[in-house]
């Protein structure tokens, strides 16, 4: 029986009416949130029945590059945009795609050809540009998807869109999602773990929203535990001056009786919350110091991740935390990195943004694999769409490029996809997807099915209608499937 209705059974109408506050609301609210506090009473497990079927993976390793990475530049080769460089791509092509306002109305449209050459990497013969020798390296075990398409044109709606399933801010995202279904490996670290960086120049100027990790309409232990780049990674995990551990578990046996007792009146799922995250901030503050200390870490593996592995915040620092927190049982580590939004910057932070996320990105799997944890971590690298095949900025001397939704690329390893292998193919302008169309929720819809979800399944009922992360789209793509 659910909380809430088990809480139903027990109150008087009058409690009922006077405590709950939402009055005959609850009892509609118990046939709406029953499945979910039935999953909120679960200590680090997931649903029922979850996972549908063998998963390839346990755990997700995202590396978002929030801005939008230049497909062209970095992982799909178009030497038609050399031949013609500075023509106008034709209007056959270009048809009634929709693009932000800021090249929508433009009269020229120049081809601008990648900025640094290509190479074919690895025995798979994979062309990725030589600004990526790092990610180049291991081009024999990822998948380099270069047929993904989103109708998202701004930032934020892009990221959310692919984060959440919905360009509208509200909905659980993918890593709440997961857990949800899935539970945790561990109970001294959470289940989903967010970390945040940035390009040195600060030269993006987008934002991390909460809501890119947030549990949405899901109970709020779902959401993500973002770790602050300076001082404790969680706030409050030091104890005050004066309060010992043995002092700290009984305050909090006093707080959780009396959370107890408020979970047994009203069954309300966020009590259930608050005393689970509790618990977790106490086994915290025990795992985590051990979990951020790198002086344990060999020299050839702080050399794997590059110079600024010991800097708190960077990009390289969140990888090798990444690893460690997979190989501690969470299950969705969840890395923003900012600064690849280049509309007039395209030939010089480019290469910066190459640069600091690059080999980071690369000792990643390469340090997944020697470990053995490469085969059930999915680690996936991408934006919320690419960039304008034409350039931006003076038509004559174009500096930058455009946001790009229509066809862009991102890459995949471990976890269950194919090693050495590209999926998908685009038209010689980099503009239409010609073979094997990906979007956004099949990408999802794939995720979930690596995990061992069945994406259909997964759902919870909100404002008296299921809801899931792909909405009512999404095919498995079953082409990058080792």
């Amino acid at each position: 029986m659910s909380l809430f209705s088990e809480n139903i059974r027990r109150v008087t109408r009058r409690q009922l009416f006077g405590k709950a506050a939402t009055g005959l609301g609850v009892i509609a609210l118990d046939s709406l949130l029953s499945g979910r506090a039935m999953a909120a009473q679960t200590t680090g497990g997931g649903l029922p029945g979850f996972p549908n079927f063998a998963p390839k993976a346990k755990h997700v390793i995202y590396l978002w590059q929030g801005g939008g990475p230049s497909s062209i530049d970095l992982f799909d080769p178009k030497p038609t945009l050399v031949k013609m460089a500075m023509q106008d791509i034709p209007e056959s092509i270009r048809g009634t795609t929709r693009l932000s306002t800021m090249t929508a109305g433009s009269k020229k449209w120049p081809m601008v050809p990648a900025i640094q050459p290509y190479k074919k990497w690895g025995q798979c013969g994979t062309e990725i540009s030589t600004l990526l020798p790092g990610i180049g390296s291991i081009a024999d075990e990822i998948t380099v998807v270069r047929s993904m398409n989103t109708e998202a044109v701004n930032h934020a709606p892009g990221v959310t869109f692919f984060l959440t399933g919905s360009q509208i801010p509200g909905r659980p995202s993918m890593g709440a999602w997961t857990t949800y279904g899935l539970g945790c490996e561990t109970d001294e670290l959470p289940a989903f773990v967010v970390m945040t960086s940035s390009d040195r120049q600060k030269s993006c100027g987008q934002l991390f929203f909460d809501y890119y990790w947030g549990s949405g309409f899901l109970p709020s232990k779902y959401q993500g535990v973002r770790f602050r780049s300076n001082g404790d990674p969680v706030p409050y995990l030091t104890n005050p001056a004066g309060i010992g551990r043995s002092a700290r578990r009984l305050l909090l046996d006093d707080i959780q009786a009396m959370n107890q007792a408020h979970l047994k009146d009203y069954g309300d799922p966020e009590t259930d919350t608050r005393i689970s995250q509790y618990e977790m901030a106490y086994r915290m503050q025990a795992s985590v110091p051990d979990l951020t200390d790198l002086s344990k870490e060999p020299k050839h593996i702080l050399d794997l991740y590059g110079p600024d592995v010991l800097e708190k915040g960077s990009f390289a620092n969140n990888c090798l935390m990444a690893r460690k927190l997979v190989e501690r049982g969470t299950r969705f580590v969840q890395l923003m990195h900012s600064g690849w939004d280049q509309h007039g910057n395209l030939h010089t932070q480019l290469a910066v943004q190459c640069k600091d996320t690059d080999q980071p990105s690369a000792a990643l799997v390469q340090d997944l694999k020697q470990r053995g944890l490469l085969e059930d971590t999915l680690v996936i690298w991408g934006g919320e769409f690419g960039r304008t095949p034409f350039g931006q900025g003076d038509p004559a001397k174009p500096t930058g490029r455009d946001h790009f939704g229509r066809a862009f690329s991102l890459w995949m390893a471990g976890g269950g996809v194919k090693k050495g292998h590209v999926h998908g193919v685009t038209d010689e302008f980099g503009w239409n997807i010609t073979e094997d169309k990906v979007h956004v929720h099949d990408h999802q819809a794939t995720i979930m099915h690596l995990l061992g979800i069945d994406h259909t399944r997964l759902t919870t009922r909100y404002q008296g209608r299921q809801f899931r992360l792909t909405d009512v789209h999404g095919e498995v793509v079953k082409g990058i499937l080792g």
